[in-house]
């Protein structure tokens, strides 16, 4: 059957064909009643298709040369950290011990991941240079909410009840949506000409109804803010406190800490910088590591270790006796694969591997920015901060498109044809037409040449003929999608198949 019309795996399916079926000897015995508890039992079977296992196979070997992985290309994403997942940690993941323990199992009985999940605490304080981590937020964004969640519990108790949170005009798109949902009210805070935090316009707009500051550094321009001491001080000084957003944390692990710096609240993306499968939706993992003023109020249950570490078996426990704390967010302790990877990934570097991890993604970001301005292509994709940056960069496709007739969204879709995952593409917003571009250390410098060489051919091909990026991607399953509506009104619900009685898969 052609590419075009590729059978789906409910069109393959035909009544009585199995994959796999049990003996005799594999069928529980007893009544189904003494197995399952009735309230968990379907009403009717699930609507699944019935195929042999070489259909499974061959249908998700289908799906994944679909999608654009990282296994597949490289995946400059800026701005959201796309490195390679080292296959040893998935295994160590998979371990029976790691991923068949229940996650109600009591603290007795699961010691080894409690120890696990303790001294990944302790290795992510070091990291951040604050004492105090819980591993409970789920994501990035989960951290960000538990961030100022901390922060309204420390200044209520302090009497005060804040209202203001400010935010970079740089900022990532969650931290002003955490701010609006966590109940806060959002100012912005202006960029200077260097890419760093407006100072004169942070004086002006701190005040007494100033709870936080939410900043990340490097910021999202890929720059790293030298002023870090003065913003905070700034802050500091009208009694709020300052976050740091650990989206960018690439870049610095093992050069310098964000606690050093004089930030209050650190979140961790663990799926970015410590290296999980990224996307889709999860799992992820956000922690958060906070100042000694700020860990009364952390999420309960914490783990501890409860002995004083002189016996033979070091206990570990769940700590629920925090009457300050903000409570619980989560069911149970958070994403326990993501945390395995991380510590693996953190005991196999160590602190000199962790560091030439930053140095070699800080190495990277600078030579591909070099590199595209050698190739010549710097008076149509200009960075829009002429100095080093840290580890991604930004440029803007305004000459390109004005001299060319192509866009950044041309640009990008055409890379897709060459097999490249695009970069971040408009934002930061106050750049136009931008390109986010981050390669991270794991990528050869083979590979950030190839890149820079093929985004120069594209604009050496627009040059003659602008109609075949405008017309971008041709080699993909498809083409351009409306992805405005896609975004406004997505389909979430499987559609009703011909002859399926349930009618309940059709509801809106």
């Amino acid at each position: 059957m052609s590419e075009d019309r590729a059978m789906t795996i409910f069109e393959r399916s035909r009544a009585g064909r199995r994959a796999f079926t049990f003996s005799e000897n594999e069928r529980p015995s007893g009544n189904l009643d003494d197995l399952i508890p009735r309230n968990l039992l379907r009403e009717q079977p699930a609507d699944l298709p019935e195929v042999a296992e070489p259909e499974i196979v061959r249908h998700y070997t289908a799906l994944s040369k679909k999608n654009f992985h990282l296994d597949l290309g490289f995946y400059p994403l800026g701005s959201c950290t796309m490195k390679h997942n080292p296959k040893l940690h998935e295994r160590i993941a998979a371990l029976p011990g790691n991923a068949r323990l229940h996650p109600l199992q009591a603290p007795d009985r699961s010691q080894g991941a409690l120890e696990l999940m303790w001294r990944l605490q302790g290795a992510l304080g070091e990291i951040a240079g604050l004492p105090h981590v819980s591993l409970q937020p789920s994501a990035g964004s989960h951290g960000e909410s538990a961030g100022l969640m901390l922060t309204r519990a420390y200044h209520e108790s302090r009497g005060e009840a804040r209202t203001e949170v400010l935010t970079p005009d740089t900022a990532h798109g969650t931290n002003p949506a955490t701010v609006t949902t966590v109940g806060f009210k959002l100012v912005k805070v202006a960029t200077d000409r260097d890419g760093g935090v407006d100072l004169d316009d942070l004086r002006s707009k701190v005040g007494p109804e100033t709870a936080c500051l939410m900043l990340t550094n490097p910021n999202t321009l890929g720059l790293f803010d030298s002023n870090i001491e003065e913003i905070s001080r700034i802050v500091h000084d009208v009694g709020a406190t300052l976050y740091y957003d650990g989206a960018n944390l690439n870049a610095i692990v093992g050069v310098c800490r964000p606690g050093d710096m004089g930030f209050d609240i650190v979140h961790f993306n663990l799926h970015k910088t410590f290296t999980q499968p990224h996307g889709g939706g999860g799992p992820g993992a956000g922690p958060i590591a906070v100042s000694d003023r700020i860990e009364p109020f952390l999420p309960r249950p914490l783990v501890v270790r409860s002995d004083d570490g002189t016996g033979d078996a070091p206990r570990f426990d769940l700590d629920f006796d925090r009457p300050r704390s903000i409570g619980r967010l989560r069911g149970f302790q958070g994403n326990y694969g993501v945390f395995v990877r991380t510590y693996a990934y953190i005991r196999s570097l160590g602190a000199e591997g962790l560091r030439e991890m930053s140095e070699t993604a800080v190495l990277n970001a600078n030579y591909l920015m070099a590199r595209l301005r050698e190739l010549g292509v710097d008076h149509l994709l200009p960075a829009a901060y002429e100095r080093i940056c840290m580890h991604e960069f930004v440029l803007s496709g305004a000459p390109m498109k004005r001299e060319l007739g192509i866009s950044t969204l041309d640009l990008a879709k055409r890379l897709l044809d060459f097999g490249y995952h695009p970069p971040t593409i408009y934002f930061p917003l106050l750049v136009d037409e931008a390109l986010l571009v981050e390669p991270t250390e794991t990528e050869t410098r083979e590979t950030l040449d190839e890149f820079a060489e093929t985004i120069a051919s594209i604009l050496t091909e627009a040059a003659d003929d602008s109609s075949v990026a405008r017309e971008a991607p041709h080699t993909t399953p498809v083409r351009r999608l409306d992805e405005a509506t896609a975004a406004r009104r997505p389909i979430i619900r499987q559609q009703p198949r011909e002859g399926v009685a349930d009618e309940r898969m059709g509801r809106a």
